[in-house]
C-alpha cells in the first residue's frame, strides 16, 4: 500500500486515466465485434433472400397448386440450413414452418409490421418465446397479390455467437487487467522517480531551516525538480553570502562607531581634568565636534537605509534644476578634493536640465557619488560631472580616472553592506541607498569601470515635461576654462 502523499496521487490519477481509457476502448470494441457478428448473420440471410425469393416466385405458380402445396413448395425452395423458415400471413399467423412444428399464437415481434410497412426486409433480435433461446429473425415480404400477403421469416439461433462474444469479452478483460497491472507498476516507478527527489529536497530544506546552510541538494535532477534544487542551493549560497556581509558590516560599523567614540571619550576626560591653555582646548573641542558629526552621518545613513527597506522614505517632489544642483555639489566637495589636488569639472550639453524630484535626496545621491569618486581618485586627477539629454531622460555622468573596480566586484558593489575595500571605512550602504533613491525618482543608476583606468556612474532621471530642449554647447561650462575646477 502506497502511503499518503503526492506519490499516491500520481499513481491514482495515472491509473484512473488509463483505466477509463481502456474501459472506453473495451466498450467500443465489444459493440463493434457484436455488430460485426450480427451483421454477418443478417447479411448472409439477406443475400439468400435476394437470390432465392425471385427464382422461387417465378418457378412456382400459385394457380398450379392448392394453398398447402403452394406454401410447401415455397418452403422447400427457400429453406436455409441451421435456420427455421416460417411462412406467415399478413396477421402474423404461421401458415407453415420448415421445422414441422405448428405455432398456435400469431408472431408479434417487431420485424413483422416493419416488413409489411416497408414491403422489404426487417430484422429482430431477442429470445424465443417458447424456449427462451436467443435468436435473430429476418422477415421479408414473399408475395402480395389478390389481397393475400405472405411473409417469409427466417429464424436462426445466435446462442453460439453470444458464447463467442462472451469468450472475446473475457479475453479482452484479462488483457485489460494485465495492462492495468503493468500500468500500476510503471506508475509506482514514475511516482517514486518524482517523490524521491522531492523528499531529498524537503530533507535538505529542513536542514537549512535549522540553520545548516552548508548542506546542498545533491543529484542531477531534470526539469522543474532540477530548477527547484538549483534554486534552493542558490538561496543557501545567498544566505551564506548575506550572513558574511552582515558579519563584515557589524565588524565594520563597530569599528566605525568605536573610533569616534574613543576620541570623544578621551578628549572629554582630558578637557575635564583642566589645566590646558585655550588653544589645546579649542583643538580638543574641534575633534569632539568632528567625530560627533561623523557619528551623526553614520546614524543617518543607517536610518535612511531602514526607511528605504520599509518603504517609509517620504519625498518632497518639486522642480529641480540638475545643473544648479551639481554646482552646489562641487562647492560642498571642493575642500575634500583640494586635499588630494583633485579637480572637479562640470560639463553640459545645454542650459536647462529640469527634473521632478526631491532636491535634498538628489543632492544626497550626487554627494555620495562625487565623494566616492574623490575617495578613489589619484592625486592631481580630474573628476568630470557631465549632463546631457537622451530621449526624454536627463543623464548625469560622474567620471573619474581612479583605481577602478574589477568585474567581479562591479556586479556586487551596489549590494547592501558590500565594500570593495573593507579598510576604507563606511557602512557599505552608500551605493545601495543611492540606487534606491534614484529608483524612487523613477530613474536608473548604471556603473561601468575598468580596474586601474577609472569608473563612470550614470544616473538617468525623467526629463520634466513641457521644458525646452537644450541646444548643443561647448563641452566646458561657459565662463570656466578647461581643466579648471568649479567653485
Amino acid at each position: 500500500m502506497i502511503k499518503k502523499g503526492i506519490g499516491r496521487q500520481i499513481v491514482m490519477h495515472y491509473f484512473i486515466v488509463i483505466f477509463l481509457a481502456l474501459m472506453l476502448v473495451e466498450v467500443v470494441f465489444l459493440f463493434a465485434i457484436r455488430a460485426y457478428y450480427y451483421d454477418t448473420i443478417y447479411n448472409m440471410i439477406s443475400s439468400h433472400i435476394d437470390v432465392t425469393v425471385r427464382s422461387a416466385l417465378i418457378s412456382t405458380n400459385s394457380s398450379d397448386y392448392n394453398k398447402e402445396e403452394y406454401l410447401g413448395q415455397i418452403v422447400s425452395l427457400l429453406k436455409l440450413p441451421e435456420s427455421e423458415l416460417q411462412i406467415l400471413n399478413g396477421k402474423g399467423e404461421v401458415q407453415i414452418s420448415s421445422s414441422g412444428f405448428g405455432v398456435d399464437k400469431p408472431v408479434q415481434t417487431s420485424d413483422i409490421p416493419q416488413a409489411l410497412a416497408s414491403g422489404g426486409t426487417a430484422k429482430w433480435i431477442g429470445r424465443q418465446a417458447t424456449t427462451g433461446e436467443p435468436v435473430m429473425a429476418v422477415t421479408t415480404t414473399l408475395q402480395q397479390g389478390g389481397g393475400q400477403v405472405y411473409l417469409a421469416r427466417f429464424v436462426t439461433s445466435i446462442e453460439k455467437v453470444n458464447q463467442r462474444l462472451t469468450e472475446i469479452t473475457l479475453v479482452s478483460m484479462a488483457i485489460i487487467a494485465t495492462i492495468l497491472v503493468i500500468v500500476l507498476i510503471v506508475s509506482i516507478g514514475l511516482a517514486n522517480s518524482i517523490v524521491r527527489p522531492i523528499n531529498n529536497i524537503i530533507a535538505v530544506s529542513a536542514q537549512m531551516a535549522k540553520g545548516r546552510f552548508d548542506v546542498r541538494v545533491e543529484g542531477d535532477y531534470r526539469y522543474e525538480l532540477g530548477e527547484m534544487g538549483s534554486t534552493l542551493n542558490y538561496m543557501a549560497e545567498e544566505i551564506v553570502r548575506s550572513n558574511q556581509i552582515k558579519d563584515d558590516f557589524i565588524s565594520s560599523i563597530s569599528h566605525e562607531l568605536r573610533t569616534p567614540l574613543t576620541s570623544i571619550k578621551g578628549w572629554s576626560e582630558t578637557l575635564d581634568s583642566g589645566g590646558y591653555d585655550p588653544d589645546e582646548t579649542r583643538i580638543g573641542m574641534g575633534i569632539i565636534s568632528k567625530e560627533t558629526e561623523r557619528l551623526i552621518g553614520l546614524v543617518e545613513e543607517l536610518l535612511d537605509f531602514s526607511k528605504l527597506q520599509q518603504n517609509e522614505m517620504k519625498l518632497t517632489m518639486k522642480r529641480v534644476e540638475l545643473r544648479e544642483l551639481l554646482k552646489e555639489i562641487v562647492l560642498n566637495v571642493w575642500a575634500k578634493a583640494e586635499l588630494k589636488k583633485v579637480k572637479l569639472r562640470v560639463e553640459s550639453d545645454g542650459d536647462y536640465f529640469p527634473v521632478y524630484g526631491d532636491a535634498n535626496r538628489l543632492k544626497q545621491v550626487f554627494l555620495n557619488l562625487v565623494d566616492n569618486a574623490v575617495k578613489f581618485s589619484h592625486e592631481s586627477s580630474v573628476i568630470v560631472l557631465h549632463l546631457s539629454i537622451e530621449d526624454g531622460w536627463v543623464r548625469a555622468d560622474v567620471r573619474d580616472s581612479g583605481i577602478g573596480i574589477d568585474e567581479e566586484n562591479l556586479n556586487r558593489v551596489k549590494d547592501r553592506f558590500f565594500q570593495v575595500n573593507t579598510q576604507g571605512g563606511g557602512t557599505g550602504l552608500g551605493l545601495a541607498i543611492t540606487q534606491q533613491l534614484v529608483e524612487l525618482h523613477e530613474g536608473r543608476l548604471d556603473m561601468t569601470s575598468e580596474l586601474g583606468v577609472g569608473t563612470t556612474v550614470s544616473v538617468k532621471l525623467p526629463l520634466l515635461e513641457g521644458e525646452p530642449q537644450p541646444e548643443a554647447e561647448p563641452a566646458v561650462q561657459p565662463g570656466l576654462p578647461a581643466e579648471t575646477e568649479e567653485r
